[in-house]
């Protein structure tokens, strides 16, 4: 249609596509993102270094004391962990030597568990000794069955005590006295055998896994006798 004038009527400036992004809003999508990202970083700066005070002025912020304080710290922390290391180090170490305490007395229990039985029965060797020894003095025919059912018995005996570490100690004439396995009964002068050596032997001893049961009692000889003018 025309109006009087014989012109057309303008469309409507919403209806025509070209103007569209014009009317509605920015025509490309980066210009939104540029825009966003402006106002980020609007958001994310933040002053430095400088405060403003109450009364308007700028103000540089300042380390107080307590960095200073906090060294100091730091140091007595340091001596008392060194303190306390080497009192752990001490710990440690006592520890270590109780446990191999522990374990020795352990296997010592374990070794030395039938020493009061092995002691009591001693008496029963020396028994035997005895009735061979009586036997000997008087020997016979008719004896010669009893005595060897005597060392028979003995031996056995013996070889039970040592299957559980007993072992005999029978020092024999002229050999040194040792206050560690003998125990000297008396002195005898005798020219035969030097001083401080045995003269004779009255009671074997006995040990335990090295360990002294009983001593064996002997005559240490005192030199030569002296002569009477």
């Amino acid at each position: 249609m025309q109006d009087s004038s014989g012109q057309k009527p303008q469309e409507d400036i919403k209806n025509s596509p070209s103007d569209e992004g014009v009317v509605n809003g920015p025509s490309k999508p980066s210009d939104i993102a540029e825009t966003e990202v402006d106002g980020d970083k609007g958001k994310d700066e933040e002053p430095q270094e400088a405060t403003e005070s109450s009364n308007g002025t700028s103000e540089k912020t300042e380390p107080n004391s307590e960095a200073a304080d906090a060294t100091d710290g730091i140091e007595l922390t340091q001596e008392k962990f060194d303190d306390l290391r080497d009192k752990w180090m001490r710990a440690l170490a006592e520890v270590e030597n109780i446990r191999r305490r522990a374990d020795r007395d352990v296997k010592d229990v374990a070794r030395f568990q039938q020493t009061r039985l092995a002691r009591d029965l001693l008496p029963v060797h020396d028994s035997l000794k005895r009735a061979l020894l009586t036997l000997d003095e008087g020997k016979d025919d008719s004896k010669a069955s009893v005595v060897e059912g005597i060392e028979l018995t003995l031996k056995e005996f013996l070889n039970a005590l040592g299957k559980h570490g007993v072992k005999v100690v029978a020092p024999d004439t002229g050999d040194p006295f040792d206050s560690k396995l003998h125990e000297a009964m008396f002195q005898a002068p005798t020219d035969e055998v030097p001083a401080g050596n045995i003269v004779s032997v009255m009671t074997e001893g006995f040990t335990i896994h090295e360990r002294l049961l009983r001593p064996a009692q002997v005559a240490v000889s005192s030199g030569p006798a002296k002569k009477k003018d």
